[in-house]
C-alpha cells in the first residue's frame, strides 16, 4: 500500500510530500525521514491514484542501494545505533519501495530481529549474496565494513552498466526512427504510387507489393500502428525477464561484440561477489552457490555450481576452476591459472577481486567506445531499410519499358500482368 506523508517544517511552515510503500502509518513516517522540527500527516493512496503512482514512480535501482549501504557504513563507523542509522538514511532515499523497506527493517530490528534476517525479508531489493554478507558481518562484528564493500561494489558495477546503457541510446533511436519512417511513408507516399502503378497495369516487384499491402492494412486498420510501439515498450520494460531465459542468453553470447560484453559483465559481477563472500569468511561451497545466482548468466551459473560440486567431492578450488574453465569462454584458462597461482600463494579473494577489476576496466573502455562499435551495424541496418524502400518505390519504374517500349520495331506491345 502506498502512503503519502506530508512533512511540514514548524519554523517555515513549508510542506514537502513523500510517498512511502508500506502498510503502517508509523512506518510511513519513519520511511519519510521525518526530522525533529517537522510535523507529519499521513494519508492512504488507493484505487486509481495508487495505480498511477506505481506506474509513474521511479523504480528501485542500484543507485539507491549505494546510497543506503554507503550511508549505513558511515553511521555505524561512528557508533550510531542501527535503528538511528536507518532513520537518518531514509531521508536520502528517493523511491517509495526503498523507504518502506528501510522503515520495515528498522521496526523489525526494534523488535529484536537479526539485521540479516530483516534484510532477507525483502528479496526483491536485497539479493541472497547481500544477505549472506550481512550475516557474515554480524558474526565477525564487521557489519559496517560489509556495508562499505557492498556500496563500493554496486557503485563500480552501476557506473559501468550506466555507460553501457548510454551507448545503446544511439541504436535505439535509429531503430525507432526507422520504424517511424516506414509508418509515415505507408500513410502518405505509398498510397499515391499505388494508384499510379495500378493504372499502368505493370508487374510490380515483391517489395512493392509488400509495401502496398502493409500500407493498405494500416489505412484500413490504423490501430495496427500501435503494435510496434507496444512491442518496443514491452521489450524495454520486460527485457530483464526476457534476458533470464537461457536460450536468449546463449544466443546473445554468440553474437560478435555483444557476446563479449555479456561475458565480461557476468564475470565482473560474479567474481566480485565471490571475492567479497570469501573475504567475509563465508564457506566456499556456499559462496560459490550464491555467486552462481548473482552472475545472471546461464553459463557462469553452471560454472560455479559445478565447481561447488567438485569441492564437495573433495577437490580444491583451483582444480575445480581448471576442470570447468571451458564454461568461461576464451578467458577461462587464464582465470583458472590465476586461481591456481592464488592457491599456492594464498589470497584467493584478492586475486578474484583483481580479475573483477580488470574486467571492469575493459568494460569501461568498451562502454566509452560502444557507439563507435555499434556504428557499422547501424549503417548496415539503415542501408537495408533505405535500400528496401527505394527498391519498393522506384523499382516498378524500370518495368514501365514493357508497356511503353516494344522489344523490336513493329512488334506488338506484350500484355502485362495486372498487379495484385
Amino acid at each position: 500500500m502506498l502512503k503519502k506523508v506530508v512533512l511540514t517544517n514548524i519554523n517555515t511552515a513549508r510542506s514537502f510530500p513523500v510517498i512511502v510503500d508500506t502498510d503502517d502509518d508509523q512506518k510511513a513516517i519513519l520511511g519519510a525521514g521525518k526530522a525533529p522540527n517537522e510535523t507529519a500527516v499521513v494519508t492512504d493512496i488507493v484505487g486509481v491514484d495508487e495505480a498511477v503512482h506505481r506506474g509513474t514512480t521511479k523504480a528501485p535501482g542500484k543507485e539507491e542501494m549505494v546510497t543506503l549501504f554507503g550511508g549505513l557504513a558511515r553511521c555505524l563507523e561512528r557508533n550510531i545505533s542501527t535503528v538511528k542509522s536507518l532513520e537518518l538514511i531514509s531521508g536520502r532515499l528517493s523511491t517509495p519501495r526503498y523507504r518502506g523497506a528501510v522503515a520495515d527493517i528498522a521496526q523489525k530490528v526494534l523488535e529484536g530481529e537479526k539485521l540479516s534476517d530483516c534484510f532477507g525479508m525483502h528479496p526483491d531489493l536485497f539479493t541472497e549474496d547481500i544477505v549472506a554478507l550481512i550475516r557474515a558481518g554480524e558474526e565477525s562484528g564487521q557489519v559496517h565494513e560489509v556495508f562499505r564493500q557492498v556500496a563500493r561494489s554496486n557503485d563500480k558495477t552501476q557506473r559501468v552498466l550506466k555507460k553501457l546503457r548510454a551507448g545503446l541510446v544511439y541504436p535505439a533511436i535509429v531503430l525507432v526512427l526507422a520504424i517511424a519512417v516506414v509508418i509515415v511513408m505507408s500513410f502518405t507516399l505509398v498510397p499515391a504510387i499505388s494508384k499510379l502503378y495500378g493504372a499502368m497495369h505493370v508487374t510490380l516487384p515483391v517489395a512493392t507489393r509488400m509495401m502496398m499491402a502493409f500500407s493498405q492494412t494500416l489505412i484500413k486498420q490504423p490501430y495496427f500502428v500501435l503494435i510496434p510501439i507496444i512491442g518496443l515498450g514491452a521489450l524495454f520494460k520486460y527485457w530483464p525477464k526476457i534476458y533470464r531465459i537461457p536460450r536468449v542468453q546463449l544466443t546473445l553470447t554468440r553474437v560478435p561484440t555483444v557476446g563479449n560484453i555479456i561475458r565480461k559483465s557476468a564475470a565482473m559481477v560474479s567474481f566480485r561477489c565471490l571475492s567479497m563472500l570469501l573475504h567475509a569468511n563465508v564457506r566456499i561451497s556456499t559462496a560459490l552457490e550464491i555467486s552462481a545466482r548473482s552472475a545472471n548468466h546461464v553459463e557462469f551459473e553452471q560454472f560455479f555450481l559445478r565447481v561447488r560440486d567438485h569441492i564437495i567431492e573433495g577437490m580444491s578450488l583451483p582444480e575445480g576452476f581448471l576442470m570447468e574453465s571451458h564454461l568461461l569462454g576464451p578467458d577461462g584458462r587464464m582465470i583458472a591459472g590465476v586461481v591456481q597461482m592464488a592457491g599456492e600463494t594464498g589470497g584467493v579473494n584478492e586475486l578474484l577481486d583483481e580479475i573483477a577489476a580488470d574486467y571492469e576496466e575493459e568494460l569501461d573502455i568498451i562502454a566509452g567506445q560502444l557507439d563507435k562499435i555499434m556504428e557499422p551495424f547501424m549503417i548496415v541496418f539503415l542501408a537495408v531499410v533505405v535500400g528496401f524502400l527505394i527498391y519498393a518505390i522506384y523499382g516498378p519504374i524500370f518495368n514501365l519499358s514493357q508497356v511503353l517500349l516494344p522489344k523490336k520495331p513493329g512488334a506488338p506491345v506484350p500484355t502485362a500482368e495486372v498487379s495484385r
